[in-house]
């Protein structure tokens, strides 16, 4: 049972680094989300993997809602260098002062949903 699970995992890995390869060879400017969270960290481990030892070439992008602890942040920054990769970061706080999006209020208030524009506006700038 655990050699089946361990050959399908290789599986899964091989294609999601099969899917990166594409995606850089056919692609002129790809981008990889990045939020810091497991899934994220793990498609940046995979990335690296894909393109080991050349670097990985196409950038991560994050979408800062303001509301991470600073820890989070330094973990977001420690991992990027430690990827050698080059991170894109974009401010929900920016689409605010600028009148882009309304920041919601009340004690059960979210910038999640904001982060749609600020992730369009990024993704028109650097097409």
């Amino acid at each position: 049972m655990l050699i089946n699970r361990r050959s399908h995992l290789h599986q899964l890995e091989a294609e999601a680094i099969f899917v990166m390869r594409e995606v850089a060879a056919q692609f002129d400017r790809p981008v990889l989300l990045f939020s810091g969270g497991k899934d994220s960290i793990c498609m940046g481990h995979l990335a690296r993997k894909a393109f080991f030892p050349a670097r990985i070439p196409f950038p991560l992008l994050h979408i800062d809602t303001g509301h991470n602890f600073p820890e989070t942040i330094e973990f977001r920054d420690r991992f990027i260098e430690e990827l050698g990769a080059n991170l894109i970061v974009r401010y929900v706080q920016d689409s605010i002062d600028q009148g882009r999006v309304v920041e919601e209020e009340g004690p059960f208030a979210s910038r999640n949903g904001l982060q749609t524009v600020t992730l369009l506006d990024a993704l028109k700038e650097f097409k």
